[in-house]
């Protein structure tokens, strides 16, 4: 008997923890939600911003739409390379273990740091200049822990015995880990991929310091152009605007962003699932 109340006051209890993590969320999105809507429009969503608290935001929804493209175009080949030599290649030694530590503590590294490290090296010493390519190179820095950590992790719960039939049928190494253990592991990996770009997507410090201002009023035309962003602009708009709705659209700008990030999420995960069906009706 105390058995059984003590395993109902668990339930209970992370029940509890869990519903109040969904409220919270819920929550900080309806507060956002009810101070951003008025400022929705057609001119605000297709017009550029002029006289800094006016106008529309097109090019900061562009413009962070392109720097995440830079980003997981750099991140998720290297993540996932990094992830496969890790899981199925590294022997497990000193060498390998201090590479997965040193990975978690870059996740830990706060993302003021990898912005300045993306000032001095891409900026600057590079060469680059402040722009689409230094910013997204940037993030790329600040999310590729999370993607090999992820990826890493969703490789290693693939079974073994998936491995060990392939080898047996005379099928070698590289393409056992190809058509096997990637299309088993393709489900976590999304899910890790869907993180890295969540903290990409509302980074501020990183891509104010290698990308842009956040208030340009232009499209960049190539990867050397600076970029505009709609996390450094509602920065801005926050803590500089003069006007008695620049709040207002600073709380417009938040809730766009978040719907970006809600659209790419849900036709991932929507694809996620597809792919997980299919592979359950192969089988």
């Amino acid at each position: 008997m105390r058995i059984e109340t003590e395993e109902k006051l668990v339930t209970a209890g992370l029940s509890a923890t869990a519903l109040i993590s969904v409220i919270v969320l819920f929550i900080v999105v309806l507060y956002i939600l009810l101070n951003g809507i008025g400022a929705i429009n057609p001119e605000f969503l297709l017009e550029a911003p002029y006289r800094f608290e006016y106008g529309g935001i097109f090019p900061q929804i562009i413009g962070s739409l392109c720097l995440i493209g830079v980003c997981m175009l750099f991140a998720i080949p290297l993540g996932l390379a990094s992830a496969i030599y890790l899981a199925e290649y590294a022997p497990d030694n000193r060498i390998t273990s201090s590479v997965r530590f040193f990975v978690e503590c870059l996740a830990g590294v706060p993302s003021i740091v990898i912005g300045l490290f993306g000032l001095a090296f891409l900026v600057y010493y590079l060469g680059i200049g402040v722009s689409m390519l230094s910013g997204g190179l940037a993030l790329g820095f600040m999310i590729l822990p999370w993607t090999v950590r992820a990826s890493e992790e969703a490789i290693k719960t693939v079974p073994q015995a998936y491995r060990e039939a392939s080898l047996a049928l005379g099928v070698t190494k590289w393409k056992t880990i190809r058509h096997v253990v990637l299309k088993s592991a393709y489900p976590g990996i999304i899910t890790g991929v869907l993180l890295g770009m969540g903290k990409a997507i509302g980074e501020t410090a990183v891509v104010l310091l290698t990308a842009g201002s956040g208030l340009e009023s232009f499209l960049p035309r190539s990867l050397r152009d600076p970029v505009a962003s709609l996390p450094v602009y509602v920065y801005m708009l926050a803590t500089q605007g003069h006007t008695p709705d620049a709040l207002s659209r600073a709380f417009g700008a938040s809730l766009v962003l978040i719907a970006i990030f809600l659209a790419i999420s849900v036709v991932a995960l929507l694809l996620r699932n597809r792919y997980v069906k299919k592979m359950g009706r192969g089988r």
